[in-house]
């Protein structure tokens, strides 16, 4: 029997579906994350999750259903707006101006709060100054809590791996949101650089008092910090639960063994 998830969802997802031709990605796709939930969504390659997260930040819109943040419905809406509603995202790959400095990143990133307008901007007057002073001071801020304050100079595509990842997650936190998207954000990640990305999402969830979904491949993140997870197949929901009713679930097993292989196990 599943146990039941935690009620009051700051993220709730009805009957979410999306065609691409006569191609169902995503089928009647349903989900519930508390506020300051941490929850995973996972599944085989191609079984519709990043479509999910690209519905939720208006990428793409639903063929049917519907998304809420709170009592805000998302559908519809231009990425940008989402945004500014405070939902964020990093990608598979990254996604960083690779050509410009570590502190420009997250600089451009905290635009989005900028008081001034166009003209203020061209002649560098008015609001212009103090507010740019502000942004890179909170930038910093940033760059100090992920301890890349002393890379703020260099160009993102110098950094090691671990650390443009960790520039990923700071530009996105940057627009100050409500709710965190992480897609595989453990991608390429050698097993150091895994358990430090473990802690760095707890230490964010609660540090800027996010709700995070994320989506995973490496279980053993999946499993150490995600507290209810949902499961896809073939763009439906196959299973939901904690991380022990996950593991022993028959469908999952099958969804990413095959009944093939586990009829010889």
């Amino acid at each position: 029997m599943e146990t039941p998830a935690p009620s009051l969802p700051h993220l709730h997802i009805n009957q979410l579906t999306k065609l691409f031709g006569g191609l169902k990605a995503v089928s009647e796709f349903c989900i519930e994350v508390p506020e300051g939930g941490l929850y995973g969504l996972i599944g085989p390659n191609g079984a519709g999750k990043t479509t999910v997260f690209n519905m939720i930040t208006g990428v793409y819109q639903p063929t049917e259903g519907t998304i809420l943040l709170e009592d805000s419905s998302l559908v519809g809406l231009e990425p940008q707006v989402i945004t500014q509603m405070g939902v964020a995202r990093t990608f598979q790959n990254i996604r960083l101006f690779q050509n410009l400095s570590v502190l420009d990143n997250v600089r451009i990133a905290y635009h989005l709060h900028i008081g001034y307008n166009l003209i203020e901007a061209m002649s560098h007057l008015g609001r212009f100054r103090a507010q740019e002073r502000v942004q890179s001071d909170r930038a910093q801020d940033f760059l100090e809590v992920f301890n890349l304050l002393n890379r703020r100079d260099e160009i993102a595509k110098n950094l090691p791996y671990g650390e443009q990842r960790r520039l990923e997650i700071a530009r996105a936190l940057a627009t100050e949101p409500r709710l965190l998207l992480l897609d595989e954000p453990a991608a390429g990640m050698n097993p150091t650089e895994t358990d430090n990305l473990m802690e760095l999402i707890h230490f964010i969830r609660d540090r800027f008092k996010l709700t995070i979904l994320l989506i995973e491949h490496q279980m053993r993140v999946v499993m150490g910090i995600c507290e209810w997870i949902t499961v896809m197949d073939f763009g439906q929901v196959i299973a939901r639960g904690t991380a022990r009713d996950i593991q022993s679930d028959e469908r999952v097993i099958e969804a990413y063994l095959g009944k093939r292989l586990i009829r010889g196990l």
